[in-house]
This record gives C-alpha cells, structure tokens and sequence, in this order.
C-alpha cells in the first residue's frame, strides 16, 4: 500500500495479485500503427485518429494561472499568502486534469485496438530521445505515445493477444510494395515510389511495421504483463 499525493487530495493505492485476464472472441485481424504528431496514428489500412491535444487546447487557461499564481507570489522571507496557494492549487488542479485526460484517451483507445485485432505492431520508440528535439518536445510529450503503448501492452496481456514492438529505423523510408528506399524530409507526407506506389506517408510506415511485426517474434512489450498469448495470435505470427 502506498500514499500518493494529488492536487486534488491525497489516494490510498493498495498492491493485490488478481488475475485479470479475459477470454474474448478473436477478431481474425492484425494491424500496424504508425504514430505521429498530425495524427495520434494511421493503420495499415489508411484509417487515422486525430490528434487530441490536450495541453495545446489547454495551453492559454495554464498560463493565464500561472500568471495570477505568480502575481500572488511574495519573494521574501515571509510566509506565502491563502491567495497564492489558493491560485497554485488551481494552476496544478488544471496540469492534472490535462494529464487525466491524455490517460483517458490512450486507455479507451488501446482497449479498442486490442479487442478489434488479434496481432498489434506498432514502433518501438524511445520516447526519452525523441524529446531531446526542443523544437518538438512539447508536442511529442502532449502526444502522449507513452501511456498508449503501456496501455496497448497491458490490454493485450489482459486479452491474450499479441503486441509486437517493432525497431522504427526505416519504416517510413522503405516502399511497402517493393522495399525501395525512397528517401524523405519531414516535411514530405506523400511516398512515390517508381513502382507505382503512392501512398500517404504515415500509411506507408503503418504497412512496413506490420510486415515487420507479422515476419519476427519480435518483443512483446516491454512491461512484465506475462507471456502467455492467444493460440490464434501464436499462428498468425508462423504464417
């Protein structure tokens, strides 16, 4: 058992072993998932969820609290006024609710791309490097790529399916029907391929990770959720 402090009071979280794993019917499908910052991510089939960004629709109120928080600010010795604990509690009160937000959508989300497909391939991003890019670090983090992947894990654990983490070296720069290199900056979102292939960048991408992911064992997540996975998964990953 431990305590944890929020702005919004204190939780008592207590450790039980249940196992919450659940037999479901299986949905004879796979998917890749390549995520992004225009997207939150595109499947293999073309098929893109927005973006929600949270913190950006919430960016103006945070710091406009922020404002009033430090206006109320007393920079001496003295003791902090009610007035400037008052508007602190209201500045962390709204990064917690952004914060329960981004939890929220990547919860239903990964439940409902693991209950919908038998094999999930998605990339296996090191979140901690990409954020060093300071241009992008604040959209990478509102993104909130992380919790989806733990929450992909987690369901896929939960429903015996199979999630595979796949390297994301060349995934958007090989041809999904060819394998060519075609060669891209940021700022290109369409792949042109000689042989014929014009496709939506990001759906490119989504299509290499899922050949990938079907073709390895690959590793299946990074948190100790269990080994064990649906019979049905086992077999499309031998086709």
């Amino acid at each position: 058992m431990r305590i944890v402090k929020r702005a919004d009071g204190y939780y008592c979280q207590f450790l039980v072993d249940v196992d919450t794993r659940e037999k479901i019917e299986p949905s004879y499908s796979e998917i890749g998932l390549d995520v992004g910052l225009n997207h939150f991510y595109t499947n293999d089939k073309g098929n893109q969820i927005e973006n929600p960004r949270f913190y950006r629709q919430g960016e103006k109120a945070l710091n406009r609290l922020n404002r009033r928080k430090s206006k109320k600010y007393i920079k001496s010795a003295k003791p902090q006024s009610n007035n400037y604990h008052k508007a602190r509690k209201r500045y962390a009160l709204k990064h917690l609710k952004i914060s329960r937000q981004r939890k929220d959508h990547a919860v239903k989300l990964a439940r409902c791309v693991i209950t919908s497909n038998d094999v999930v391939a998605y990339e296996d991003l090191r979140i901690a490097n990409l954020v060093k890019n300071h241009n992008l670090a604040k959209s990478i983090t509102d993104a909130g790529w992380y919790q989806f992947r733990v929450w992909l894990e987690y369901f896929g654990y939960k429903f015996g399916k199979i999630t595979i983490a796949v390297p994301p070296q060349y995934t958007s720069v090989n041809c999904s029907e060819c394998g060519a290199k075609v060669t891209k900056t940021l700022s290109t979102r369409t792949h042109k391929c000689k042989c014929g292939c014009v496709l939506d960048r990001d759906e490119n991408a989504a299509r290499n990770i899922l050949s990938i992911g079907l073709s390895t064992v690959g590793h299946t997540g990074f948190q100790a959720w269990g080994d064990e996975t649906s019979i049905l998964a086992a077999e499309k990953l031998s086709e």
